[in-house]
């Protein structure tokens, strides 16, 4: 991969190909944390929260005229000793996590019907993935989804989102002190489907988390992975990788709150994109609070440009309000595909399709290792080559 120098903001590369811009101050929102939707003002694309967002095609989730009437179904398959409850709006577990930043969020949380809540209990340490469906069926469906995990518990979460419709959504991760939970959001819906979801991880004392994100599919996808800390010693792991076709919109915004000492963060999210008006944008917010002396974190991003005509919007965003932590940076990249690369692989006597096939699948790798599921990351490589097939 050929890397490019960050860009300033609001500037481009030749041809309009990529966008890239940084900045050492974290985002703030247009308005503060709330349950109420009322407390969000409408937005006009204007705020810096929204600017990269198309509202258009956010299908009313924005303004308050998307009304849910559509289909939804969430199936969740858990091993033995894993609790799976379907619970109403007044469950107390529901929000503990963390609260709606943006009017979307908010909308989903005051538009919701039932929940679901998997619970695993204390000390206990799942073999096998506890894995949820959730399918679209066409309209405008709200969902709310709770995992949380009792002290030194041990699970991982796959959840795959199939089919089409417009979905916004809450997902709440509570981790008990000394529990590891890694989680695998695989975004594969079909080409018209829309999705606006924020993701709240509160990591207890001594605990991990592990956070893999992978967009393929949809009109629109915007994301919003969070994490909070709940005591000293907490982990944190943010990994993301998306393949952003012709005329897809696919937006990932990250903020790690530092609020407590001793806790450490590591970010990485990579991107290829292909055809015309296939946009990325990727925000990475870490913000260190004067409280949170012995932090240790550090963000990347990196995106690989396969055609003309694509565009990318890297921020990476860096608050430090204490000099007494153990290490903090970020970095960004954009570059288009190395031509240098494909010729070296065509010179040992491999066909053009499959050297970009190698190269493609060498700059996901490191991610898609993460994942630590063999059936989910044989499915995403080959989805991997399923995309770049399309563009050949």
């Amino acid at each position: 991969m050929a890397e490019a120098q960050n860009i300033p903001a609001g500037s481009t590369t030749a041809g309009s190909l990529a966008v890239a811009a940084e900045s050492t101050t974290a985002t703030r929102m247009s308005a503060p944390p709330s349950f109420d939707v009322a407390d969000f003002p409408v937005p006009h694309g204007r705020e810096e929260e929204w600017r990269f967002t198309p509202l258009a095609r956010l299908r009313g989730l924005h303004d308050g005229t998307a009304e849910a009437g559509g289909e939804l179904t969430v199936e969740v398959e858990a091993p033995e000793g894993v609790t799976v409850e379907t619970v109403d709006r007044a469950d107390a577990r529901l929000g503990k996590a963390g609260k709606p930043v943006d009017r979307v969020a908010a909308q989903a949380y005051s538009s919701f019907e039932k929940a679901s809540v998997v619970s695993v209990p204390k000390e206990t340490v799942l073999t096998e993935p506890i894995r949820v469906s959730v399918r679209g069926g066409g309209g405008t469906a709200y969902g709310h989804q709770v995992f949380e995990l009792g002290q030194f518990a041990e699970a991982v979460v796959v959840i795959d989102h199939t089919g089409d419709g417009v979905l916004a959504a809450n997902v709440d991760y509570v981790l008990g002190d000394g529990a590891k939970l890694t989680v695998v959001s695989v975004q594969d819906w079909d080409d018209k489907a829309v999705h606006v979801a924020q993701h709240n991880a509160l990591v207890g004392r001594d605990a991990s988390f592990k956070s893999v994100v992978v967009t393929f599919g949809g009109d629109l996808v915007r994301l919003h992975p969070r994490v909070t800390y709940a005591g000293p010693g907490g982990e944190a792991e943010l990994f993301g990788l998306y393949f952003t076709d012709r005329g897809q919109h696919q937006e990932h915004r990250l903020l790690v709150d530092h609020n407590v000492p001793n806790c450490k963060s590591n970010v990485a999210y990579k991107g290829a994109l292909q055809g015309q008006d296939a946009h990325a944008v990727w925000i990475g917010d870490v913000l260190i609070q004067a409280a949170a002396e012995g932090t240790d974190s550090y963000e990347m991003n990196r995106n690989l440009v396969l055609t003309d005509g694509a565009r990318v919007d890297s921020v990476p965003n860096l608050e430090i309000e204490t000099g007494e932590i153990a290490g903090a940076g970020h970095a960004s990249a954009t570059g288009r595909f190395d031509d240098e690369q494909l010729f070296y692989l065509q010179s040992r006597g491999i066909p053009e399709d499959e050297a970009r096939r190698l190269v493609v699948r060498g700059f996901f790798a490191e991610l898609v290792q993460q994942i630590g599921v063999a059936d989910v990351e044989e499915r995403l490589l080959a989805k991997i080559d399923t995309e770049l097939e399309a563009s050949v």
